[in-house]
């Protein structure tokens, strides 16, 4: 797999529980030669939680990136006009950006650099991570499956004895993601198991 010359946005939103899974493949991208400019959520540039502090975690993302982050709706703004991006992965994606990507809010400037990057007929790929994706948020992921230009990083079940409605995506699979969707194309098999908690 070769990215040089390829530019990806990536944006990040505040499943915190995956940053970890995340970082790594955001750093894979830059080895495989892609310009990675990350775009955070809001949650990601404030919220410190028990999975990291917020500046700890922009430490980490601008080390791999040595990029200028983009951290507001009009920074990401230009993103359409200035056709910045071959591609845009949201990794995570939580439940609520999935929801208004969904149903066209751009309240973030995720949600709007995806936006922006669909008005120009190029792909968004998404790597899900919410509790309710077989839930309240099924509706949600039913309406951008078969959506054009937005491809999805194959997911599975978490914890399904615990969190039945929980869906994770395979994070290590972002990369080659990317690569099929830049080729008009939705990587196969989509629906795999992520990793099951056995019950003692």
């Amino acid at each position: 797999m070769n990215l040089k010359g390829k530019t990806v946005g990536f944006g990040m939103t505040g499943s915190h529980c995956t940053h970890d899974e995340v970082l790594p493949q955001m750093e894979r991208l830059v080895k495989l030669g892609a310009r990675v400019i990350p775009i955070l959520s809001h949650t990601v540039q404030t919220v410190d939680s028990k999975f990291g502090e917020a500046a700890e975690w922009l430490r980490k993302i601008r080390d791999i990136t040595d990029e200028n982050m983009i951290t507001s709706i009009p920074e990401a703004e230009p993103i359409g006009p200035k056709k910045l991006l071959d591609c845009m992965v949201i990794a995570p994606c939580t439940g609520s950006s999935l929801s208004r990507l969904a149903n066209a809010q751009t309240d973030s400037p995720v949600l709007m650099g995806a936006k922006a990057q669909m008005r120009n007929q190029r792909p968004v790929v998404v790597a899900i991570s919410t509790n309710d994706a077989l839930g309240l948020n099924a509706a949600n992921l039913a309406r951008l499956l078969p959506t054009r230009h937005i491809y999805f990083v194959p997911f599975g079940q978490d914890a399904p004895e615990q969190k039945p409605n929980s869906l994770v995506a395979r994070m290590e699979m972002i990369p080659e993601t990317i690569e099929a969707a830049m080729n008009g194309k939705q990587i196969q098999p989509l629906i795999v198991e992520k990793y099951r908690d056995l019950i003692s």
